[in-house]
């Protein structure tokens, strides 16, 4: 049996949020590589550039999807550019280490609001471009949307919540033709630790410590999760919607 050729997305338009380092920034690239206009979207402009640099099917849009009006204005952005809309990936998103005894209203806020919050607004926006498209929604969850996550408790609830619109959205929007999966990679080469604020030597002991629990014995790169969401995306995939698809080398089976 020969194995299904690679995702053809020429022509389509994508907006991914979160474009500007990790899994988004490969998600823009094999995007843009499989012939689509891709719409970056993240709040560094220089990050952004970067991501673009030498592909000139990627536009960068920095913008903050947790300022109001932003989800409805990223989504005409695109629309306004190459007048339709076939993908949206809700990459952008947060991590925290918040152990119970830590919790705030303001971190539990913080979280929910670009977690979860963020692509409920996207992809509302999004949808009467979608529907005519028959499009789909792409969403980037975590393996530990589904199990759990000592001192990050609402981090791993974030991505639960995601995971649970992710299906829900899919039955609602069957006879629309509009198909909603979810990617849930595992611990992936990226900024996020960092960006969590912790220092370095304790990125390094997480970094480590990951590897180690992992059957495959290391961390994900993004473009492997990268490689995913095309083909979740396909439009070839006519009959798949509804799945959250675990890209963790083994780790949910430990």
């Amino acid at each position: 049996m020969s194995l299904p050729p690679p995702a053809d997305h020429t022509g389509q338009v994508v907006v991914v949020t979160g474009a500007g380092s990790g899994i988004g920034r490969a998600t823009a690239h094999a995007f843009a590589d499989a012939g689509a206009h891709v719409l970056g979207v993240g709040r560094r402009t220089d990050a952004l550039a970067e991501t673009a640099l030498g592909r000139p099917r990627i536009t960068p849009h920095p913008a903050d999807l947790l300022t109001a009006d932003v989800p409805d204005e990223v989504i005409d952005a695109a629309v306004e550019r190459w007048g339709r809309l076939d993908v949206l990936v809700n990459n952008a998103g947060a991590t925290r280490v918040m152990p119970l005894a830590e919790t705030t209203a303001a971190g539990i806020a913080d979280l929910f609001g670009l977690n979860v919050t963020a692509p409920s607004l996207l992809a509302r926006s999004a949808l009467p471009h979608l529907r005519r498209r028959r499009g789909a929604i792409l969403n980037v969850s975590s393996t530990y949307g589904h199990r759990p996550l000592p001192g990050a408790a609402h981090y791993a609830a974030s991505k639960a919540a995601l995971e649970q619109l992710t299906r829900t959205w899919a039955l609602e929007l069957a006879a629309d033709g509009v198909r909603v999966n979810a990617v849930a990679p595992g611990p992936t080469e990226s900024q996020a630790l960092a960006a969590a604020g912790l220092p370095p030597d304790a990125v390094e002991r997480i970094k480590r410590d990951e590897a180690g629990r992992i059957p495959l014995g290391r961390r994900g790169e993004p473009h492997e999760v990268a490689a995913w969401i095309l083909r979740l995306a396909d439009p070839a995939a006519t009959w798949l919607t509804g799945q959250v698809l675990t890209v963790d080398g083994g780790l949910e089976l430990t």
